[in-house]
């Protein structure tokens, strides 16, 4: 076997291992956060570069907690609030993240047919809108989400386009290092609600709902296998022997956990760099301040892949799409059936798991009816962004308190490291969000 075979032989083995960090990374570049990006880059220029360095560690931090919490806990985040804590928290989640996410994905499907009229302008956006809900709610009910991954994460890719965009389009790179490493703060309401939208963009509730069920799933998969085994060899070690294993069988989980989370953050806000990169200095720096159109989004493009600019860009805008809604809508409906107590998650067939996939179904087509409220895709996907960036703080400090629950998460509470980033996450976005209203009643 040659070089080249090996090399491809490595690539496909690293993919077809994609674990529920990574999902979660590729989630969160979902049109939402490719027209947050966009606009800031546009608008800003390289003055915003700083917050990829800052997202990565809060983000990374945050979705470890949850991670942790599914692996400990073996249940979804809904379930261990509704086990451990009063009823009026467990609502309060319910209030907080319910609306963002139906907003989420009624942005998404919006942001997915406008750019789909970009390559037909004779075909109306709403109808690709329909079009896609249709196809979303066929692949979801009949599919294992699994399955759909397989697939659409390699259209993801294209994102990793905007990587060569400064390369062709000489920026000042002294001017890239400066504004990446000294950050700007500019206290108005355009800089600071674009910085809510960053943070909320990135560090997004429905992400961690669903870390902590897809981690639960994993773990309660490998107990299962574990089981199967000492049961075919008739293992008789004494109790000692057996919780000794159990706890190593813990902490190899949470170490693989840990690179896989790690790994998905840093590949995420390595692709938000490159788009606020790639506007501020395609888009920003030829005079194009404010986006308002996936057109002129798609535009950034423009100096690496020309003609192709915008059938690149409506394949990754489409591709996360299709990535980013399953997730979006399974996680809304984990939130609902645990609320509720009923059993079902994107693996089991609909009629195994009719109320779960019923969630779904009203979800999708509750986002749909948005795209009628008259927004431009563009805002739409911003402000979506913005709600996550206010009503995360209290989903931050549910986690928060979770992680350092002894009754929960035993001898895996967090850590000294953990505490503080998570913290400084929540008293960053608080503070953010606190502004952002101040200014715009002021």
């Amino acid at each position: 076997m040659n070089n080249t075979q090996n090399s491809s032989a490595k690539i496909k083995k690293f993919f077809r291992a994609l674990g529920p960090g990574l999902i979660t990374g590729a989630s969160d570049d979902d049109p939402s956060g490719i027209a947050t990006y966009s606009q800031a880059g546009a608008k800003f220029g390289l003055t915003t570069l700083w917050s990829a360095l800052i997202t990565f560690p809060l983000m990374a931090a945050i979705q470890e907690m949850c991670a942790r919490i599914g692996l400990i806990t073996s249940v979804g985040l809904t379930t261990t609030l509704k086990n451990h804590y009063p009823k009026f928290i467990l609502y309060l989640m319910m209030i907080f993240s319910v609306p963002a996410i139906i907003l989420n994905i009624g942005a998404d499907i919006a942001g997915m047919g406008a750019v789909a009229n970009l390559m037909a302008p004779a075909v109306s956006p709403m109808i690709f809108s329909v079009f896609f809900t249709a196809l979303l709610l066929i692949l979801i009910v009949y599919l294992p989400y699994n399955k759909i991954v397989a697939v659409l994460k390699y259209l993801c890719l294209s994102l990793f386009l905007y990587i060569a965009v400064p390369f062709f389009t000489h920026p000042d790179w002294a001017q890239v290092l400066r504004n990446t490493f000294v950050p700007t703060l500019k206290v108005n309401k355009d800089f600071i609600e674009i910085l809510v939208a960053i943070l909320g963009t990135t560090i997004s509730p429905y992400l961690f709902f669903w870390q902590v069920t897809m981690e639960a799933e994993d773990v309660k998969s490998s107990r299962q296998l574990i089981l199967a085994r000492r049961k075919l060899i008739k293992d008789q070690e004494d109790p000692k022997a057996t919780k000794v294993k159990e706890k190593n069988f813990i902490l190899l989980l949470i170490k693989k956990m840990q690179l896989d989370v790690n790994l998905g953050m840093l590949l995420s806000n390595l692709v938000m760099f490159f788009i606020i990169l790639a506007t501020g200095t395609a888009l920003f720096g030829h005079g194009v301040t404010q986006i308002d159109t996936v057109e002129q989004a798609a535009k950034a493009l423009e100096p690496v892949a020309g003609k192709a600019s915008y059938l690149i860009f409506t394949i990754g805008v489409i591709g996360t799409g299709f990535l980013a809604i399953p997730v979006l809508s399974g996680s809304l409906s984990y939130i609902v059936s645990e609320t509720f107590g009923w059993k079902g998650n994107l693996n089991k067939k609909f009629f195994d798991a009719k109320p779960f996939y019923i969630v779904i179904i009203i979800a999708l087509l509750l986002g749909l009816l948005i795209n009628y409220i008259g927004f431009s895709p563009i805002k739409a996907l911003l402000y979506t962004a913005i709600l996550y960036g206010l009503t995360s703080p209290i989903l931050i400090a549910i986690v928060l308190h979770i992680s350092n629950n002894k009754k929960i998460m035993k001898d895996h509470t967090n850590g000294r490291l953990s505490n503080v980033l998570g913290i400084l996450t929540l008293v960053i976005m608080t503070v953010a969000a606190v502004a952002l209203l101040y200014l715009q009643f002021h």
